[in-house]
């Protein structure tokens, strides 16, 4: 019965697995078709790679998307550790799920909600849309994400650390930067791989707080499919998909080192 169950099982993951990778291969795949078309592929091609470094405005748009996705990534990170520390540190244990839950209003809430309040907010406040206020909201709604991926090595984190540290001498300050910082070092990295995930992929509050002359792959990309087919697509996917890929992978090994380091001080 348990040989089944697990046979089962792996027929399911594989079949969840293919439905979501088969379109992402499919895409790649005509990539690099030199037809022009996804229906036949007619020979192994690297021009619609050259067409995409050749497009200097698309290059620019994936410089500006980079630099929104650091920015707000490095800031969002910054902003939610002090967050969590700061959540952490509530005594009451109401009050703390009170600021959890405010704190994953935006995780929870939609994106067009969301993206709808930012450009009234933005409007309102007088900013004009463009660079800075993609930026601003991308840092808001990352800074929860940084939250949630820190508050969990907090609690993991022993009381008896800060006590020993302060029965030492040590000052708020080297509390906070040599003793906890340095403990949740793995969370502070997932948050940033995360919030730079976030933001490099998101399209649907870009959409609404993008101003004119201003623009971000995913919103290009979405106007560029809406044109029609261009392979030029499927190679900017590819890199797109490649460069995620990586995220993810150097999130795992900090991952992985973070686990061991903890295996270490264990023992």
């Amino acid at each position: 019965m348990r040989d089944k169950l697990t046979i089962s099982s792996k027929v399911y993951l594989f079949i969840i697995f293919f439905i979501l990778y088969a379109p992402i291969f499919y895409l790649i795949y005509y990539s690099f078709n030199s037809g022009g078309t996804m229906n036949n592929f007619d020979s192994f091609t690297l021009d619609w790679y050259k067409e995409l470094f050749g497009d200097t405005r698309l290059l620019i748009i994936v410089l500006n998307t980079f630099v929104i996705a650091l920015l707000s990534a490095l800031f969002s990170t910054i902003i939610g550790v002090l967050g969590a520390i700061g959540i952490h540190s509530v005594r009451k244990r109401q009050t703390q799920n009170t600021l959890l839950s405010f704190n994953n209003v935006l995780i929870v809430s939609p994106d067009v909600i969301i993206g709808a309040s930012f450009l009234i907010l933005l409007t309102m406040a007088g900013i004009k849309l463009g660079f800075y206020s993609v930026l601003l909201s991308h840092i808001a709604f990352c800074i929860p994400i940084v939250v949630l991926m820190v508050l969990p090595k907090l609690k993991e984190m022993s009381p008896s650390l800060i006590d020993a540290a302060k029965d030492l001498g040590a000052s708020q300050w080297q509390v906070l930067t040599k003793v906890i910082i340095p403990y949740i070092t793995p969370g502070i990295f997932a948050g940033f791989f995360m919030a730079l995930t976030y933001s490099f992929d998101d399209f649907a509050v870009t959409f609404f707080v993008t101003g004119n002359g201003f623009s971000t792959l995913s919103v290009e990309i979405y106007s560029l499919a809406r044109r029609g087919i261009s392979l030029n697509i499927n190679a900017l996917s590819t890199l797109l998909f490649i460069f995620t890929m990586l995220l993810v992978v150097g999130y795992y090994f900090i991952a992985q080192r973070g686990n061991t380091r903890g295996l270490g001080v264990r023992k």
